[in-house]
């Protein structure tokens, strides 16, 4: 797809998100459409790492199709660019489809296997995702490698236990580390994170989970009442 061509549908889209995402915060339509007409129009643009497409796709192309299926929207992909676009089909009912469809394979394409991706079709779940590159200090050379080494620990215990205490699932993947969860575990997981990007020992940290995961009890209960 030539630049001109790829700047003129992504101005595009961004005007029709804008506008539909405004309609349903608000309730309203514009110019006398449906409710539903607005969503018909809904498509979302992603670029994730070619060495991913494979696993977006699935064998057989089953993963795409899972995709599809589950959120009744169309999933198009460039296997040369890595461009992937999202767009919603007439069978599409769920308001917000095309945007969870956009978030699994935002999350498929940072490292996470498809099943745990899935998580994200659920109610009141987020990705979130930390550019490594944002944290570092300096221009220390294997600062990134000995900050995700931090993260990960060894044999990925450091990562699982921040898993087990937060209730989210985390993928460390070339810069970036995505965190799954509801708002609360994603904020705990994420000060998790930080805290040993930016050097805290692995026991304060630890410390700081137990603590918090106590609070979680508590506040997630409060969290899903909403829902």
């Amino acid at each position: 797809m030539r630049e001109d061509e790829f700047e003129r549908k992504l101005r595009k889209y961004e005007y029709i998100d804008k506008k539909a995402e405004e309609s349903f915060r608000s309730g309203e339509v514009e110019g006398g459409m449906e409710f539903e007409e607005i969503f018909e129009e809904q498509e979302e643009f992603v670029r994730i790492p070619k060495e991913r497409i494979g696993v977006l796709i699935g064998k057989k192309g089953e993963t795409k199709k899972q995709i599809e299926e589950r959120t009744k929207t169309r999933i198009e992909v460039d296997s040369e660019s890595g461009e992937v676009w999202i767009t919603s089909t007439k069978d599409t009912t769920d308001p917000l489809a095309v945007w969870k469809a956009r978030d699994v394979v935002r999350a498929i394409g940072r490292g996470f296997s498809p099943e745990r991706a899935f998580r994200l079709l659920e109610e009141g779940e987020v990705l979130e995702v930390i550019d490594l590159t944002d944290i570092i200090v300096g221009n220390e050379k294997r600062a990134l490698e000995r900050i995700r080494g931090r993260i990960i620990g060894r044999k990925g215990k450091t990562r699982e236990l921040i898993e087990e205490l937060s209730g989210t699932d985390i993928s460390v993947y070339g810069k970036t580390v995505s965190i799954i969860g509801n708002p609360l575990q994603v904020e705990i997981a994420k000060t998790a994170i930080e805290k040993l990007a930016r050097g805290s020992p692995h026991g304060t940290v630890y410390k700081y989970l137990e603590r918090r995961k106590k609070d979680l009890e508590l506040e997630g209960g409060m969290y899903y009442e909403r829902f």
